[in-house]
C-alpha cells in the first residue's frame, strides 16, 4: 500500500545539500545572536568585564570604552 504522506511536498524540499548547510549555519547565526545582550547595556558591560579586557575584539573594547568607561 502506497501512503500519500509519506513524502515532503515539493515546496518543501531543499534542493542541494550546500543550501541547506547553508541555512543551517544562518540558524545558527541567528541563535547566537539574540542571546547577546545589546553593546552598552549595564548587562553587555558586566559581560565584557568579566571576559577581562585581552579577550575581546578591538571593536568590544572600543565599544566597552565608549558605552562603559566613559559614560
Amino acid at each position: 500500500m502506497h501512503c500519500l504522506f509519506h513524502r515532503t511536498p515539493a515546496a518543501l524540499r531543499i534542493p542541494s545539500t550546500g543550501l541547506r548547510r547553508g541555512l543551517v549555519a544562518l540558524g545558527v547565526l541567528l541563535l547566537a545572536t539574540a542571546c547577546a545582550p545589546e553593546v552598552g547595556s549595564a548587562r553587555w558591560c558586566e559581560t565584557i568585564r568579566e571576559k577581562g579586557l585581552g579577550n575581546i575584539t578591538p571593536n568590544e573594547a572600543a565599544d566597552y570604552a565608549r558605552h562603559c568607561v566613559l559614560q
